[in-house]
């Protein structure tokens, strides 16, 4: 299921994430350097490990995990939180928790593109990828 993922997608549009970063505890520097990034995002399954790779001139981030098992991942922003990431109704859905907070990350593809819906207390962020 998780193959219709797996390729190099990068970013074309980008609505709320200051607001979605500021909500998360991003310093005001770093979310204006994020802002300006234009991220590719690199998915690869090998087994049942799934690999996300983040690349932008800002930073380049990197998790691998196995469905429904959590893990411990360093943030762009170098949060420590613990991320557990399941495969519903065709998304891959990403929890975060960290400090007693918590945030979704909802990637799903919807016609041929990858939409990302970042959601923090009510603070929603969507990002549009296309396939490379």
């Amino acid at each position: 299921m998780c193959d219709a993922f797996v390729g190099t997608w990068k970013l074309v549009s980008s609505e709320n994430f200051d607001d979605y970063m500021k909500e998360v505890g991003v310093g005001f520097a770093t979310r204006k350097v994020a802002g300006m990034a234009k991220p590719n995002m690199i998915i690869s399954v090998n087994g049942d490990v799934i690999t996300i790779k983040s690349e932008s001139t800002f930073k380049n981030t990197e998790i691998s995990f196995k469905l429904g098992q959590e893990f411990d991942e360093v943030t762009a922003d170098d949060r420590k939180v613990k991320s557990i990431i399941t495969l519903e109704r065709g998304a891959l859905n990403q929890v975060q928790k960290w400090d007693g907070k918590e945030t979704t990350i909802k990637r799903k593809l919807v016609d041929g593109k990858m939409v990302v819906e970042c959601k923090m207390k009510g603070v929603v962020c969507t990002r549009i990828y296309e396939k490379v």
